[in-house]
């Protein structure tokens, strides 16, 4: 009665929390701040991400998940605590039900981590859902309908394409290419085309502020500042969005390529229904311009973007908590 429940998106960029009666408390990039000498955390979060590419030696800001799954245990362990003791109040006495995201393609050992991460945390017990199933709930699909629905869920780490049916996953592709590669791939085009040095924080208000899946006839302008590498001195220069286009173009092609994958390997029926009904993108990647133009064009088939995509798999938590009786043994079952 008195047990909290919790529900934890936990990203590769962000991490958002939701409870039961009190909705989303939380949403913080997915990093940890480290000093060096004694390993101990500094910072978890927004507070941590500040320090990116501004911290002395003997401090690090370091992204425990990598492509979705625990790097470093010691560091994930640390930022659930802070989390889960955020989300569960100062003066609770009762440990939390957690129910946590992961990758379609995660191993059992990488879901014994997270599992055991998340009970040293300070979890009653932890539930591991996989992303494309609460991406689906989040999204508004009918996960438990006999018609077949494709989800698209574009995160920091991870692309994951699946299609649902009877409530479950019938077919899927997890490929290592999301919102951080973007930001790699842009840094690495303003670093080839214009010899200038930018940080990761600019790489990603870049992508955010003009950032397109395709190139346009109005085309968005963004002024940003780095290092010239020729004369080592601060530049500033005007980039517009047709060139970021440019720069995710491969990327973008790469995902799409796993989408068709995945209809390779759904059956005929399936298909036929997500024809009819269209592909839905959530997830961080979902909010780039133009992304569903591009996937319609690359597939052939209508794509819509589901509402406040960021939250969609954090939203699937919820209502998995809300009703935790109900899919508990299913949970239970898929571990």
């Amino acid at each position: 009665m008195f047990n909290r429940k919790i529900g934890i998106d936990l990203g590769t960029a962000n991490t958002i929390v939701f409870v039961s009666g009190k909705g989303f408390i939380i949403n913080e990039p997915t990093i940890v701040a480290l000093s060096k000498p004694d390993n101990t955390v500094l910072a978890v979060g927004r507070e941590a991400k500040e320090m990116i590419g501004r911290t002395p030696a003997d401090l690090m800001a370091y992204r425990p998940l990598k492509d979705g799954v625990i790097a470093d245990y010691y560091i994930t362990k640390a930022m659930l605590r802070y989390f889960i003791s955020r989300a569960n109040g100062r003066f609770n006495l009762f440990k939390p039900d957690v129910v946590i995201s992961s990758p379609a393609g995660i191993t059992p050992t990488e879901r014994r981590a997270v599992m055991n991460a998340a009970r040293e945390a300070g979890a009653k017990e932890a539930y591991i859902v996989k992303e494309p199933i609460l991406a689906a709930l989040g999204a508004g699909i009918p996960i438990n309908a006999y018609s077949g629905s494709m989800i698209i869920n574009i995160g920091g780490g991870t692309s994951e394409v699946a299609v649902v049916s009877l409530g479950g996953i019938v077919s899927w592709s997890s490929l290592r290419i999301a919102g951080n590669k973007f930001d790699q791939v842009i840094t690495d085009y303003i670093k080839k085309k214009y010899s200038l040095a930018i940080g990761e924080q600019t790489a990603e208000q870049v992508k955010i502020q003009i950032g397109s899946a395709l190139p346009t006839k109005d085309k968005l302008e963004y002024q940003l500042r780095g290092r010239d590498l020729i004369s080592g001195l601060p530049k500033d220069i005007i980039v517009n969005s047709n060139e970021i286009a440019e720069a995710l173009t491969p990327h973008l092609i790469d995902i799409a390529a796993s989408v068709q994958n995945v209809f390779n390997e759904t059956p005929p029926e399936l298909v036929a229904d997500i024809m009819e009904k269209g592909i839905i993108v959530s997830g961080g990647g979902a909010m780039l311009r133009n992304i569903d133009e591009f996937f319609k064009r690359m597939t052939g088939v209508q794509t819509y973007i589901a509402d406040e995509p960021l939250f969609c798999v954090a939203k699937g938590a919820g209502i998995i908590l809300t009703h935790l009786d109900v899919y508990k043994r299913t949970l239970l079952n898929k571990r």
